[in-house]
């Protein structure tokens, strides 16, 4: 797969350099880092700014585009190990993904489960990201009754997301899950009805809802944090 910009394009030469297969420039770059590049020993390519726009289907590539290998989700079993995951159940919005894979990188979340999905668009997640997909372990199920029902046999506490639902008071204990539904409609009342306690978040203003990954960012730090 095809990822560009310069920040992602310096992240994954830093951290993941044994991803990258092919290297396309499509302008004079820093020294240091050009060099950089050529001691991988993999091929570097010119290209013009007709090919990179192709490559990049259009985006902002800033010169910088890199083939790589695609990411490898989790087997489900390590996933069950974890202590704090976060499950999304038929998010389908590239930004709100990326989003979310960021916030749960930096807030702490040990690993995401994607359900619901025909396809993960890896590329547009991974840019939306800033590149924290690539530090993320994750796994793909497509069935997240399955998820909780699992999740719950390995001692799990399932926490859902609900306008109705109740305010967190106190950080819980041992192995937890967050299950956060996808922009449309939430999650559907089969999942909620698997949760141990469903969230709400208290709002000083009456407004519909907050964005799925704004919301993701607040309930992960109050349960890892335990602000109220």
């Amino acid at each position: 797969m095809i990822v560009y910009g310069k920040r992602i394009a310096e992240l994954v030469l830093l951290k993941h350099s044994e991803k990258i297969q092919t290297i396309y420039l499509a302008k004079e770059i820093d020294k240091k880092l050009f060099q950089a590049f050529a001691k991988l020993n993999i091929p570097l390519l010119r290209v013009d700014s007709k090919k990179a726009q192709a490559l990049a289907k259009g985006g902002n590539h800033q010169g910088y585009l890199l083939e790589i290998s695609p990411l490898a989700p989790l087997e489900w079993n390590a996933i069950k190990t974890m202590q704090f995951v976060l499950v999304l159940c038929g998010v389908n919005d590239v930004g709100n993904l990326g989003a979310l894979f960021r916030s749960s990188y930096v807030l702490g979340v040990d690993g995401i489960v994607i359900c619901g999905l025909k396809e993960l668009k890896q590329e547009g997640v991974l840019r939306a990201s800033a590149g924290a997909m690539l530090d993320m372990p994750f796994a793909v199920v497509h069935n997240a009754l399955d998820v909780a029902n699992e999740l719950r046999l390995a001692n799990f506490t399932l926490y859902g997301t609900n306008p109705k639902g109740t305010h967190l008071t106190q950080i819980p204990k041992g192995k937890k899950a967050l299950f956060l539904g996808n922009e449309g409609e939430g999650l559907g009342n089969r999942i909620l009805k698997k949760m141990d306690q469903n969230l709400a978040i208290p709002q000083k203003r009456e407004f519909d809802s907050l964005n799925v990954s704004t919301a993701g960012a607040i309930l992960i730090d109050r349960i890892m944090n335990g602000r109220y």
